[in-house]
């Protein structure tokens, strides 16, 4: 699907690696390109036409952004450099003052590096307790174990929409139900889910979500923060310079601008962002229903494939997104990933910055086979072929 929009499909790559960053379309470098060629200047800095151009069209991202998750307004949009940020910003910016000693916040062992370490940060700052909630015999959460780990001091449920290893597609409508009914913030980390497949924070009725241009075709150093309006008026920056702030003097006052400038100190990614415009309407053509139904059909396809092999193990062959993650008896999953890269195959190997999940899979690391749009069930065919070598591991020496 569309393939012929990335250049680099040109030079034979098999890109299954999407789970990291995806490939980029022509469209995002022509973006940038006309930028840095012919309006190249700050926004929302000068009073003449570059500066005004640039302005502009940084601000319709903001509003691309808003129609994408139906925000209800765009002053719920801040711009940070990733998803990281932008959970960094509102867990300092919000949670810091908004939680208390003993408060309990609820995650799983299957998060992102992002969606622990600063709550771990937290913990060690003010006290607050963090709990996990219970996942399934395959490594999923359900709203019945949900519910089953609240209990009254838990404050904040914070969950990837989809994770990034075991790719399974949370019920977070059920869990911010359920949340909101018992005074509890859902905080949804969107960087697996956005790319894939309609979200709409209304309809979720998300409090916070954070999300990552490069994860869906668009530039690296680009993140999102949406947050409800009643919320993020009490989200206090956490960077502070120019751009942010309405003024300041010599004795320490200051006054701070409102959302979303608020939480863009400084010189922004601008190339990024307009370029990420860009690439949320190429998206938008292609229709993310289209997307998410074809790579549903890639990893049906996929896992039928793997089974041929008995020496391949599935940790998550029930799972609903793009992502499958395998390994190998008798072949580290690093060396499996080098054998592949001969064969011009890119997978992703490791812990994949889910260090804690260990504990579920009872193994450490794993290879990652993670797709989008653009691929296909030829380059699976290339893939099976590459796996099915009987000189596999003759040929990791």
């Amino acid at each position: 699907m569309n393939r012929e929009d990335f250049k680099i499909l040109d030079t034979g790559v098999i890109y299954f690696d999407n789970g990291a960053t995806t490939l980029k379309p022509s469209v995002l470098g022509e973006a940038t390109s006309d930028y840095y060629n012919y309006y190249s200047s700050n926004a929302h800095r000068g009073d003449y036409a570059l500066s005004i151009k640039a302005s502009s069209m940084y601000e319709k991202t903001r509003e691309l952004v808003k129609v994408l998750i139906n925000a209800k307004d765009a002053s719920e949009i801040a711009f940070t450099s990733g998803a990281t940020d932008s959970l960094n910003k509102i867990i300092f910016g919000y949670f810091k003052d908004y939680l208390k000693k003993g408060d309990e916040v609820l995650i799983t062992k299957s998060e992102h590096a992002a969606n622990i370490l600063p709550w771990f940060e937290l913990s060690d700052q003010i006290g607050i307790k963090i709990r996990y909630i219970e996942l399934t015999d395959e490594h999923k959460v359900t709203i019945e174990n949900v519910i089953k780990a609240i209990t009254p001091n838990t404050k904040v449920i914070s969950l990837a929409h989809i994770t990034n290893v075991v790719g399974d597609i949370r019920p977070i409508k059920e869990i911010t139900k359920y949340a909101h009914e018992h005074n509890i913030l859902v905080v949804d980390d969107g960087a697996q889910s956005v790319p894939h497949m309609k979200v709409d924070v209304q309809d979720l009725d998300i409090d916070f979500l954070v999300f990552s241009a490069h994860k869906m075709c668009g530039p690296t150093g680009v993140g999102i923060i949406y947050g409800k309006k009643e919320l993020l008026k009490d989200l206090k920056p956490i960077i502070f310079g120019g751009g942010m702030n309405s003024e300041f003097n010599n004795d320490g006052f200051r006054r701070y601008k409102e959302m979303p400038e608020r939480l863009e100190g400084g010189t922004p990614n601008i190339a990024g962002v307009i370029g990420f415009g860009f690439v949320i309407e190429y998206l938008q053509k292609i229709g993310f229903e289209n997307i998410q139904s074809y790579e549903q059909e890639l990893k049906e396809y996929l896992i039928e494939r793997l089974k041929e092999i008995p020496e391949i193990t599935v940790y998550n062959s029930t799972s609903e997104s793009g992502i499958v993650t395998i390994n190998y008896d008798g072949i580290f999953p690093q060396d499996l990933s080098i054998y592949l890269d001969k064969y011009n195959i890119c997978t992703r190997a490791g812990n994949h910055c889910a260090k804690i999940l260990k504990d579920e899979l009872h193994i450490k690391n794993t290879c990652r086979i993670s797709l989008y749009f653009y691929n296909s069930k030829a380059e699976i065919d290339k893939l099976i072929e590459a796996l099915k070598n009987p000189n596999i591991k003759a040929e990791l020496i």
